[in-house]
C-alpha cells in the first residue's frame, strides 16, 4: 500500500508517500462527486433538489482538512482479516479491506481509482484492534503504528509489536503528546487517542441507552460525540430516517464542540439546548432559583401530574343526548351511551388531542349502528359525514374541548383556585404559593415566561399531541437538568436511544441530579447501562488532586479522577492584591504556547473586563473563536462547564462559591472552574480560600 518508489529502508518516507497518495485519492473522490450530472436521473425538481443537497453534503464530507492528519495509525495483521470480521454496517457485503493485512486507520475511508482502500475509517470493525489490542490480547495484530504530526505534516512514527513476547509493553509517547498538545479554538476530536474503555462505549449498539459518569478530563463529551459518529456509520440508513440530536447546556458549549463531527465527516447531526427544544413562547422572565422556590418546584416531576389533572379536568361527562338529523330521519345517541364512549377513551390513556379527534368518529359509529339496525347500509362516507354533523361537533366541543398548552399553563400559574384544585395532594401550600404569579398575565403574549415555564408548556403540549421521536439523542452535562427537563429530552427519543453524559460532582443547580438511576427514570430510559470513566486524560495530576479535595463535600460517593498524564502540569496558588496581579498572571500564561482562560465569579467579570482593556490585553468571550493573536478568553464561572484551556487563571475562589445560592452549589461550581486546565492552573486570591480547599 506504500509507494514502491519510496526508499525501502526509510519507513517515514514510505509513510509520507502513502499520505500524499491518500490525499490525492481523496481529492479524486471529491472531484468524482463534483462531476456528477443529475439532469437525466431526476424525475422532477423536488427529486433534483434532494439529490443535489445530498451531493453537496457528500462533497463537504470529503473535504481534506490541511492541518488535520488523514490517517493517524496503522495495523499490520498477522493474517488478512476474514470476511466475518470485516462485515460492514447492518449486514452489508464484506468490506474490500478484508483482503489486506496492512491497513492505515484514519478519520474517513479513502480508496484509489481501482477501489482499493488507502485509508480505513476508524469506525470499521477491522479498525477496532487499533484501540483495543494489547500485549495480553493482540487480536491477531503483529504491529500497531502511531503517527506524529506537526500541522498536516507527518513527522514521526512509533511501533508496538503486539505479538512479540520479547518486547515489553510501554506507554506511547506520541499518544501522550497528542493528549497534551496545546489547543487553540474549538474542541477537536480524540479519534487518535480513544482508549479501550472509551471505545467500548463508543461502539455500543444503537438499541440500548448508555449513561456515562465521568469526572473532569475523562473525555465523556468526546466519547458521546464519537458515539454519534460511530452510530451514523453503523446504522446510517436508519438514523437518516429518524434523525440524531446533541443537546448541550448552552450556546457557548455547542459552539465549542460543533466542529468535532464535521471533522469526522458527519454533517447531519442537529445541536440544541434544552431551552431550544421547548421554545414554545418567548422567555422574558426569570424564576427564583433558590431551594424550595419557583424554579425548583416547576422543575419537579410532580408538575407532570398536576398538568395532566389540569388538562383532563376540561373533559366533562355528557348530560344531554346527541340528535343527528339526516333527511327525514332523526338518530338519537343517549347521554349514558355518550358517557360510556368518553370513559372508554379516557381508559385508553391516549393523548388528549388524539382522543378528542376520535370522539366524533365514535359518536358517528354509534349512529351507524342504529342505521344498520333500521335496515340501512351506510358506508365510511356516511360515518365521516355524521362525524362532521353540527350536533356532533357541538357535543364534542362541550364534552372534550380543545385546549391550548400555553393557555393551560397560564391559567395554572395565574389562578390560585385552579392550581389548588389540581395540585392537591401533590404540592403543599408553600410550594403552590412559590409558583403562583403575584400578578397574573392577561394573555400568552403578555406573560413574562421563564425558562422553567416553557418546560411546563412542552409537557402540556405532549399530553395533547405526541412529540416526534428521534433515533438517537446525546445529552451532555446532564447532571444539571431538572426532572421536568429530563422528561422534555426523553420525549425526543421515546422510540430511540440516548447517550447521557455528566458528572454528579459538577451539578450546579439546586435541582441537580442526585443519582443517575433517578435521572434515567425521568428520561424514560430506566434500563440504560451506567458506565464510569475514572482515567483522566486532560487535567494534570497536581490540578485534579487539588480539586479533588472538594469531592467529600460535594459528591462523597464518587471515585476521584486519576490522571494518567506523565506531565504533572503547572500549578500555583498565589495571594493577590488586586487587578494588577491578575493582569500580570495573564501575561505570564500568555507567554506560554496555547489557549488561556481567565475564570472568575460572574459579578467580577465587568471589573476584569475593564482591567484587561486598560492593560491592552485583547480577549474573547466563551464560544467566540480564539486566534494566535488573541488566545485569552474571559469566562464567567457560570459558563465554564464543559470548556477547556491549556492554561487557566482562576480569580478569587471564594467569590465563585459566594455567587451561588447555597454553599454546596457554590463548591460544585468551584470544582468545575478548578478543572478546566489542560496544562497549568494559577489561582489568585485576596480573600481567604474556602476551608474545604485548605
Amino acid at each position: 500500500m506504500n509507494d514502491p518508489a519510496a526508499p525501502a529502508d526509510d519507513p517515514l518516507a514510505r509513510e509520507r508517500s502513502h499520505l500524499s497518495a491518500s490525499r490525492a485519492a481523496l481529492r479524486a473522490m471529491r472531484e468524482d462527486v463534483e462531476a456528477l450530472d443529475i439532469r437525466d436521473v431526476t424525475a422532477n425538481w423536488v427529486n433534483a433538489e434532494v439529490l443535489q443537497r445530498q451531493i453537496e453534503e457528500r462533497i463537504k464530507a470529503l473535504a481534506d482538512l490541511s492541518d488535520t492528519p488523514l490517517f493517524f495509525g496503522r495495523l499490520d495483521y498477522l493474517h488478512a482479516p476474514g470476511a466475518e470480521q470485516a462485515e460492514g454496517a447492518e449486514g452489508e457485503r464484506p468490506q474490500p479491506e478484508a483482503a489486506y493485512r496492512t491497513l492505515h486507520i484514519g478519520r474517513r475511508h479513502v480508496h484509489d481509482a481501482d477501489g482499493d482502500p488507502m485509508v480505513i475509517d476508524w469506525r470499521a470493525p477491522v479498525s477496532q484492534p487499533f484501540y483495543r489490542a494489547s500485549k495480553k490480547d493482540p487480536m491477531d495484530v503483529g504491529l500497531r503504528r502511531r503517527f506524529g504530526y506537526t500541522g498536516g505534516d507527518l513527522t514521526a512514527y512509533e511501533d508496538e509489536h503486539l505479538s512479540d513476547p520479547a518486547e515489553a509493553a510501554t506507554t506511547s509517547k506520541l499518544l501522550q503528546q497528542e493528549i497534551e498538545r496545546p489547543r487553540v479554538g474549538p474542541m477537536r476530536d480524540i479519534v487518535a487517542t480513544i482508549q479501550p474503555e472509551q471505545d467500548e462505549i463508543v461502539r455500543s449498539g444503537l438499541s440500548g441507552s448508555v449513561c456515562v459518569q465521568g469526572g473532569p478530563g475523562t473525555g465523556k463529551t468526546a466519547v458521546g460525540l464519537h458515539r454519534v459518529a460511530y452510530l451514523l456509520y453503523a446504522h446510517r440508513e436508519r438514523l437518516a430516517r429518524t434523525g440524531t440530536l446533541v443537546v448541550g447546556p448552552n450556546r457557548s458549549f455547542l459552539h465549542y464542540i460543533e466542529q468535532v463531527l464535521p471533522a469526522l465527516g458527519e454533517l447531519t447531526v442537529a445541536q440544541a439546548t434544552v431551552d431550544d427544544l421547548v421554545a414554545h413562547v418567548e422567555v422574558r422572565g426569570t424564576d427564583d432559583a433558590t431551594a424550595a422556590t419557583a424554579a425548583t418546584v416547576k422543575g419537579d416531576a410532580r408538575m407532570a401530574q398536576v398538568l395532566r389533572r389540569a388538562l383532563y379536568s376540561h373533559v366533562t361527562m355528557p348530560t344531554e343526548p346527541v340528535v343527528v338529523v339526516r333527511g327525514s330521519r332523526r338518530w338519537r345517541v343517549p347521554a349514558y351511551e355518550l358517557e360510556e364512549i368518553v370513559r372508554q377513551l379516557l381508559d385508553r390513556d391516549i393523548r388528549y388531542g388524539a382522543a378528542r379527534e376520535a370522539l366524533p368518529q365514535r359518536i358517528a359509529h354509534a349512529v351507524l349502528v342504529q342505521m344498520e339496525r333500521a335496515g340501512e347500509a351506510p358506508d365510511d362516507r356516511v360515518q365521516d359525514a355524521v362525524a362532521r354533523n353540527a350536533a356532533v361537533k357541538a357535543a364534542v366541543k362541550a364534552v372534550w374541548p380543545a385546549v391550548d398548552p400555553a393557555k393551560l399553563v397560564l391559567r395554572l400559574l395565574g389562578d390560585a383556585e385552579f392550581l389548588a384544585e389540581h395540585a392537591g395532594g401533590l404540592l403543599d401550600e408553600q410550594e403552590r404559593k412559590a409558583i403562583l404569579w403575584t400578578k397574573p398575565a392577561r394573555s400568552v403574549k403578555s406573560a413574562k415566561w421563564s425558562a422553567a415555564d416553557t418546560v411546563l408548556i412542552d409537557e402540556a403540549a405532549d399530553l395533547i399531541r405526541r412529540t416526534p421521536s428521534l433515533g438517537h439523542v446525546v445529552l451532555d452535562e446532564a447532571q444539571d437538568l431538572s426532572p421536568m427537563q429530563y422528561r422534555a429530552v426523553g420525549r425526543r427519543c421515546t422510540t430511540g436511544s440516548a447517550t447521557v453524559l455528566g458528572d454528579l460532582a459538577q451539578g450546579t443547580t439546586p435541582w441537580a441530579t442526585r443519582s443517575w438511576e433517578e435521572a434515567l427514570a425521568h428520561l424514560g430510559k430506566p434500563d440504560a447501562v451506567v458506565e464510569e470513566l475514572t482515567a483522566g486524560f486532560r487535567v494534570p495530576t497536581d490540578v485534579i488532586t487539588y480539586a479533588s479535595r472538594l469531592l467529600p463535600h460535594i459528591a462523597p460517593g464518587l471515585t476521584p479522577v486519576a490522571s494518567i498524564r506523565e506531565n504533572p502540569g503547572f500549578f500555583e496558588v498565589r495571594g493577590s492584591s488586586g487587578p494588577d496581579d491578575v493582569i500580570a498572571a495573564c501575561r505570564e500564561l500568555l507567554s506560554r504556547e496555547g489557549s488561556v482562560g481567565l475564570i472568575a465569579a460572574d459579578p467580577r467579570i465587568p471589573a476584569l473586563t475593564d482591567a484587561l482593556a486598560a492593560a491592552g490585553l485583547p480577549h474573547v468571550a466563551p464560544g467566540e473563536e480564539t486566534t494566535e493573536s488573541t488566545r485569552l478568553t474571559l469566562v464567567p464561572a457560570s459558563l465554564a462547564k464543559g470548556l477547556e484551556y491549556d492554561y487557566v487563571l482562576l480569580d478569587e475562589p471564594q467569590a465563585v462559591v459566594d455567587a451561588e445560592p447555597d454553599e454546596r452549589t457554590g463548591l460544585r461550581r468551584l470544582y468545575v472552574t478548578l478543572t478546566r486546565a489542560v496544562s497549568g492552573l494559577i489561582i489568585t486570591h485576596g480573600a481567604p480560600l474556602p476551608t474545604q480547599l485548605t
